[in-house]
């Protein structure tokens, strides 16, 4: 082996080393082994940087811009009523994402299916109080499935199907032939996930829901006339649900209800007071139907989507002690409304404009960003701060958004344009279409999950140019002598360590001249060799790396990479076992 193949491997070695003790930031482990390739002259500048102009590295940074669009108008949460509805346990949970995750996954690309589905879980944990840490890898394990049970569910099997008409003398596979490996390996990775998710998966949770003593705010909402929200439950609303808050009292017609019973019926114009956590109130702010029950906020000068909430903690020199809110004219006055007000964890008995602010009140309020440069170092609070993600949904936007996002699904599925151009296209929509602002568009971009993209492409290409792959292959192939079984189970161990460390699509064009070979040497079909390297190739449980939609998850997910080792190791492990079992049956040596 050539001093390059061992200095790969060594690299290699260190990444996942310096990845698995959780110490360092992927993408600084990552880009740093990159350098010291390119350093070397393993790699040349122009193969190193492949990475950043990689298709499927631009793919997900584009979706990112066409999923804020769905954040930005509340879309999300339409997702995660229409498909996930209300589960009863975690395992529950798990299994109704996971299902229509990996029915869709079998006939889209399973990027776009993950990005859509990663804001809707968010919000749909929230609400239901489950650690978004139980439910992220059951996405994205969900998705890699379910693409292994169509020819079109991953681009692995059209990319090993072409070359096994190509090059192995073979009819190829019909659409759904695939699916007699691919649903019993599905099967298996929901009844996995679902029986042992609950102890491999851990339970991370913000540390502000863990608070007891967190700031607690009393905020006023108002449920829109002819709105969603108007006829259904307190219940079905999703107004039982969110977590760190509670409904306090409901206001109909100045009747007051102190009690309120989850059946309980809303209607337009009921007014709904809250009390809990600033997160739980920017869920409120978020619930199409719902609006702040001060007439303030509507007539601020700057339009609601170019608002934000900002924090104000009142100092003993604000002009306007004394005076309750109204009185003192506080919206004229700041440009700015106040929507709820924390007082010491004290509930507020009183609507926010008969409220007199005291000092050390925080302030929470509907405002410009502006408010942030214009009383920042004034006297009149002690502290000022905007929160993030505050910006209204545009509610009337929302329709538009998934319009756009299913448009894109079906143009790509359809082949009338690539994944990359469906993808550039909806996210030009949803800038036109307002569905999203430029800047936020710019936010919702993670730098950090396409940095390491970029660079596990680079060290992919190290793998298979210095030699380290192929020497590898062969060894472990030269172990399984005479038996074909055992030459199975060595290719699925090959491929599926080479397609968590290197792309997918790679791994297979690696194994598969090398399986050829092993068919030829034992004179027996190719067809099973060719069904599993299709299975080990998509089988990228155990590492982020080994596949873009487990980077996409890991920050959502708040995961480790000895997170991906505990749950995808045995995965792997099973879903090779029933590979290899199987193959021979459906397709025989």
């Amino acid at each position: 082996m050539i001093w390059e193949a061992w200095l790969t491997l060594a690299v290699v070695a260190l990444c996942i080393g310096l990845l698995a003790s959780n110490r360092y930031p992927p993408d600084t482990v990552m880009l740093g082994g990159l350098t010291l390739l390119l350093l070397s002259g393993v790699l040349t500048p122009a193969e190193a940087l492949a990475g950043l102009s990689n298709e499927g590295m631009v793919t997900v940074a584009v979706l990112y811009v066409v999923v804020s669009g769905l954040q930005e108008t509340g879309g999300t949460a339409w997702v995660s009523q229409a498909l996930l509805g209300r589960p009863r346990s975690v395992a529950h949970a798990q299994m109704r994402l996971m299902a229509p995750v990996a029915a869709l996954s079998a006939f889209l690309n399973n990027t776009p299916v993950v990005a859509m589905f990663i804001p809707a879980v968010q919000d749909w944990s929230k609400r239901h109080g489950i650690a978004a840490s139980k439910l992220m890898l059951p996405l994205s394990y969900a998705a890699i499935a379910g693409g292994t049970c169509t020819l079109i569910g991953t681009s692995t099997n059209l990319v090993v199907n072409g070359m096994l008409t190509k090059q192995g003398d073979q009819p190829g596979l019909s659409m759904f032939e695939i699916a007699w490996v691919g649903l019993p390996t599905l099967l298996m990775t929901i009844l996995f996930t679902m029986v042992l998710g609950r102890r491999l998966l851990p339970d991370r949770r913000s540390i502000l829901s863990q608070l007891e003593d967190a700031r607690k705010y009393t905020v006023e909402m108002l449920v829109e006339p002819h709105s969603p929200l108007e006829g259904k439950t307190i219940e079905a609303a999703g107004l039982r649900q969110l977590p760190g808050m509670y409904l306090v009292e409901l206001d109909r017609d100045g009747q007051m209800m102190p009690a309120v019973s989850p059946q309980q019926i809303l209607r337009g114009g009921d007014r709904l007071l809250f009390a809990g956590v600033v997160d739980s109130v920017l869920d409120l702010q978020k619930i199409r139907g719902l609006t702040p029950a001060t007439d303030q906020v509507f007539k601020l000068q700057s339009p609601r989507h170019q608002r934000c909430l900002v924090e104000a903690v009142v100092s003993e020199s604000f002009p306007l002690l004394g005076k309750s809110i109204r009185e003192g004219r506080f919206r004229t006055l700041y440009q700015a409304a106040i929507i709820a007000v924390a007082r010491n964890g004290e509930r507020i008995q009183r609507k926010i404009g008969d409220i007199v602010p005291r000092p050390g009140d925080t302030l929470l309020m509907e405002t410009h960003p502006s408010f942030l440069e214009r009383y920042r170092n004034t006297r009149d609070f002690l502290l000022v701060s905007q929160l993030d993600n505050s910006t209204p949904p545009r509610h009337e936007r929302a329709g538009t958004a998934v319009a756009i996002m299913v448009g894109m699904v079906v143009l790509a599925a359809s082949g009338w344009l690539s994944m990359l151009q469906a993808a550039m296209l909806a996210a030009g929509l949803m800038l036109l279409g307002s569905c999203t602002s430029a800047g936020a568009a710019r936010r919702a971009v993670d730098w950090q999950v396409l940095l390491v993209i970029a660079a596990a492409f680079g060290i992919g290409l190290a793998l298979e140019k210095s030699g380290a792959a192929g020497i590898i292959a062969g060894g472990l192939v030269g172990l399984a002598g005479d038996n074909p079984w055992a030459a199975l189970a060595l290719f699925f161990l090959a491929t599926s360590l080479f397609t968590n460390l290197i792309t997918n699509n790679a791994a297979a064009v690696l194994m598969f001249p090398i399986a050829l070979a092993a068919a030829a040497r034992l004179d027996v079909s190719v067809m099973p060799f060719a069904i599993v390297i299709m299975k080990a190739a998509s089988a990228s449980f155990a590492t982020p790396i080994g596949y873009q939609t487990n980077l996409m998850v890991m920050g959502p997910g708040g995961y480790a990479f000895s997170d991906y080792l505990r749950m995808g190791v045995p995965l792997t492990f099973l879903t090779g076992v029933l590979t290899v079992l199987i193959a021979p049956l459906v397709w025989p040596f």
